[in-house]
Order: structure tokens, then C-alpha cells, then sequence
């Protein structure tokens, strides 16, 4: 099949057999694959499954209006060419329903910025205190690192049963009912007798929590489409980018004046302000006609049939191998860039800063420059070759190819690497859930359980060969950015036009 061109014929992108499907010029030429089908168009009659394609049911004719709510550029496109092909006609106001999103349209991305920065705020603010929580509950450092791998696996579990929840109940309930569970869960953790306790109760945390990042990727699927997407989700890494830059500075200070319990407080705290904000604030964006029926079983043949989308799941290996060399990375820095090339804890946060500083900046050039103007397949493979370059580079670097390498050389590959995930891991998103507009929860689900799982059995093999060798690290993220490549270009297939 021939590569696609900035537009596309109807007949390349409705299914076979739907005289109703229009085409979406403004979405991203090469976002889906050939012979496979978007998912989700089994659960909802009268609804285009195909990712760039738009139904109207039955009784409407196919001009009609995308759904209230969902901004998408199309819409505005041919609300332009209507204005220019009747001069004549009166100016007409936009619809109530989208003039008023669009002007809660700022605290509705905070909101949703602060739920996906969360899980950073209940890890990385709680790192300075691990020592102490040692000391406090006589517990060896090995032991007390299970806390953090306790909040780990609740957040990957957890996030697959708030996504389904999601599509059938709607977003808020089970969305209020996580963070509900999140503030109880981080008091309980504050209140711990013992180690034991303490890491199932950071459990807990993490399955509660995990509803506000699944259910907030499933809303901006809601609201926006297409290339309005892929720009939102850059706007929500920048949100998300300055947590892990602020947790483990403001756990240090909070360490000043309190002891670790004092810092699960303050995460309760955080929790309640954000769980009032969220229920005055945040609307409801999946209407109830859209919502999935059928329960259990049905989830998971939602989620079969995800699976048996290859591009989807090509999307889904590659965004979450990706996540993997970037776990690997915040696992492994602190030895390697303190206990191998000397740096003192300044100077190892002020890298670490720098390196979370190019994430962002990367996120926002793709999000304000990029997108729109590059296709977004062409975008997430740049971002793949930046990151699959600096691994290699940073193989030979710690395997003394070019002799010993200071800290500056390696830190500066670290931060190429860091910079490029901010051209894949938002586009990887996008496209994944583009392909399930129907079932944007489960996909969300899917998405993030499969990254925080995979990054977590990636997190403890840098320390493999013991913490005087960066070796372990550079071959982890090698491993995974390859995997990552192979992924996109195997199952997305990029060089293909998709219905």
C-alpha cells in the first residue's frame, strides 16, 4: 500500500460496509493499520470504530455534529468552511455545552494534570524518608524498599479495574471513589505499627490511586480527538513532568519539621483538597449512551479484542518499553551518578532536574511545534531513535570503550535520553487510545498497567551486578528501547495507511 498523503479518500478510511463513515482529514496520516479494525465497534451501535472516521446513526444524516463535549479540529475545520461559504448568514455562538468547557478549560487540565502527577507525589515524596523508616520500625533498607514496590504493583493492578469501571459507570464515581480510598490509605500508612502493615497498606494507596490516572486519560479521550489529543497529553506531561522535580524536595522540607508519618499526612491532606476540587469541578464526559454494558465479562472481552488490535498493542509495547528505560534510569541514578562518578546529593539533584526539565521541554515542542505539523508515527519514531542513540552511547561510555568517562559525559546522554521519552511517550498514548474510542477506560487500563508493570520488573535488574557498575543500567535501557523499535515497526506497522 502506498504511504498516505496529508488527506485521504473516504474508501481508505471507512470500514467496509458503512456508507456513513466521513473522513477526518486532520488526524494524522499513518495512525492506524491496514487490514485491522479500530476496536470498540462491536459495544456501540451506530458508531464508527475506525480511528480518523465519524458516524452518524441511522436517523441523522453523516454532516451531523461530533458528540457534545469532544473537541475535535474537524469540527472546527468545517464550522469554518460553513462560516466562508455563507457570507450572508448571521455569526452564530458556538454551542453552551462547549463554549462552557472550553472556558473551565484551564482548571479542568490542572485537575487532570494533578491526578496523573500523583503517583510520582506518593513515590518520589516519600524517598528522603526511607532511612528513617528503617530506624523507626527496625527494618533492614531491603525490606523497606518494599513499600515502594507495594505502591508500584497497586498502581498497575489498580488502574485495571478503575478502567473498566469507568466506561460503565461513567468517570466521576469510580474517579471519587479511588481518591476517597487514596486519603484513607495514606492516613492508614501514617498511622502504621509496623513495616508489615505499612506496605500493605501502600497497596492499597497505589490501587486507590491508580483510579486518577487511568479515569483522567480515559477523560481527555472523552473531550478531545485526533491531533487535539496528542497536544492535550503534551500539556498534561508538562503538569505531570514538574512532580517528580517537586516531591523529593518538598519531602525534604517536610522532613524538617515532621517525621515519614507526617509525610503520608500530607499526602492525605493533598487528597482531600484534590477529591473536593475534582467532584465541584470536574464534569462528567462520558454520557450515558456511551457507557459499556455487561460487566465483568464484558471488560474482558473489550479487552480481548484491544489486545487483537495490533496496532494498538504495537503502541501499547512501545510506549510501556519505553516507560521501562526511563524506570531503569530513575532506578539507577542516584548509585551510578553518586557512587560510581562521584557526585555529591547537590549535584545529583540538580541533574536530575536538568534531565526532568528536557522531558517537559521535549513534551511541549511536541505538543505546541510538532503536532499538526508532522505526522505523530514520524514523531514517536524520532523519539525512539534519540532514546535508542543515547542508550548505545551510554553502553560504550560505562564500558570504558573511550576509556573512563566522567560524570558530564554520561550525564549528558542521560539527558538526551530523558528529552526524547517527552517525543514518545505522549504520542504512544495518543495513538493507543485512538484506536478504542469506544472504550477509552479499558485501553487506558491497559496502557498503564502494562507500563508500570514491565518498568517495574526492569527497576530492580539495574542493580544486578551490585551498585560500582553503570553496565547493568545502560543494557536495560539498551534491551528495552530496542524491544521498544521493534514493537512500533513490527505491530504499528508506520510506514502503512490504516483504516
Amino acid at each position: 500500500m502506498s504511504d498516505p498523503g496529508p488527506a485521504r479518500s473516504a474508501s481508505a478510511t471507512a470500514p467496509v460496509g458503512d456508507p456513513t463513515a466521513v473522513p477526518d482529514t486532520d488526524m494524522n496520516p499513518g495512525t492506524c493499520t491496514g487490514p485491522d479494525h479500530a476496536v470498540g465497534a462491536a459495544d456501540t451501535s451506530g458508531t464508527a470504530a475506525a480511528v480518523g472516521t465519524r458516524t452518524a446513526p441511522p436517523s441523522e444524516p453523516a454532516s451531523s455534529t461530533p458528540p457534545a463535549g469532544r473537541i475535535t479540529e474537524e469540527a472546527s475545520g468545517k464550522a469554518a468552511e460553513k462560516t466562508a461559504g455563507k457570507a450572508s448568514a448571521p455569526p452564530r455562538s458556538g454551542p453552551p455545552a462547549l463554549t462552557a468547557r472550553r472556558r473551565a478549560g484551564l482548571l479542568v487540565t490542572l485537575i487532570l494534570g494533578s491526578l496523573t502527577a500523583l503517583p510520582a507525589l506518593s513515590m518520589d515524596m516519600y524517598l528522603p524518608a526511607l532511612p528513617q523508616v528503617g530506624g523507626t520500625l527496625h527494618t533492614p533498607a531491603a525490606t523497606v524498599q518494599l513499600t515502594l514496590t507495594a505502591c508500584l504493583l497497586g498502581l498497575a493492578v489498580g488502574q485495571l479495574v478503575a478502567g473498566p469501571m469507568s466506561d460503565q459507570f461513567g468517570r466521576r464515581r469510580p474517579l471519587l471513589i479511588g481518591m476517597c480510598g487514596y486519603v484513607v490509605a495514606s492516613a492508614a500508612c501514617a498511622l502504621a505499627p509496623g513495616i508489615e502493615t505499612l506496605i500493605a497498606f501502600r497497596v492499597v494507596q497505589g490501587l486507590a490511586g491508580a483510579a486518577g490516572i487511568v479515569i483522567a486519560r480515559a477523560v481527555v479521550r472523552d473531550m478531545y480527538d485526533g491531533l487535539a489529543m496528542a497536544r492535550f497529553f503534551s500539556t498534561l506531561m508538562l503538569i505531570g513532568g514538574l512532580a517528580p522535580i517537586l516531591a523529593p524536595v518538598l519531602g525534604g522540607q517536610i522532613l524538617r519539621f515532621t517525621d515519614w508519618r507526617g509525610v503520608f499526612l500530607i499526602l492525605s491532606g493533598m487528597g482531600i483538597l484534590l477529591t473536593v476540587v475534582t467532584a465541584r469541578w470536574l464534569p462528567e464526559t462520558l454520557t450515558a449512551g456511551n457507557r459499556q454494558k455487561g460487566g465483568v465479562p464484558n471488560a474482558l472481552r473489550t479487552m480481548r479484542g484491544l489486545f487483537a488490535d495490533r496496532a494498538f498493542t504495537g503502541y501499547l509495547l512501545a510506549g510501556s518499553f519505553s516507560f521501562a528505560a526511563l524506570f531503569a534510569y530513575v532506578s539507577a541514578s542516584p548509585f551510578v551518578m553518586q557512587e560510581i562518578y562521584g557526585a555529591s546529593p547537590q549535584t545529583f539533584s540538580l541533574v536530575f532536574m536538568i534531565n526532568s526539565i528536557g522531558l517537559v521541554a521535549a513534551g511541549q515542542i511536541n505538543g505546541k511545534i510538532l503536532v499538526g505539523r508532522v505526522p505523530l508515527d514520524r514523531v514517536l519514531a524520532f523519539g525512539l531513535l534519540m532514546t535508542g542513540t543515547a542508550s548505545v552511547a551510554l553502553l560504550l561510555l560505562t564500558t570504558g570503550v573511550f576509556g573512563h568517562a566522567g560524570l558530564v559525559p554520561v550525564a549528558t546522554w542521560l539527558c538526551v535520553l530523558m528529552t526524547g521519552m517527552g517525543f514518545v511517550l505522549p504520542n504512544a498514548n495518543s495513538q493507543g487510545l485512538m484506536r478504542a474510542p469506544h472504550a477509552a477506560g479499558s485501553a487506558s487500563a491497559l496502557l498503564g498497567t502494562a507500563q508500570f508493570l514491565i518498568g517495574a520488573i526492569a527497576s530492580p535488574l539495574v542493580g544486578i551486578a551490585g551498585e560500582h557498575t553503570a553496565v547493568p543500567m545502560a543494557v536495560v535501557q539498551l534491551t528495552a528501547l530496542l524491544a521498544a523499535a521493534l514493537a512500533f515497526l513490527g505491530l504499528c506497522r508506520p510506514w502503512r495507511a490504516r483504516s
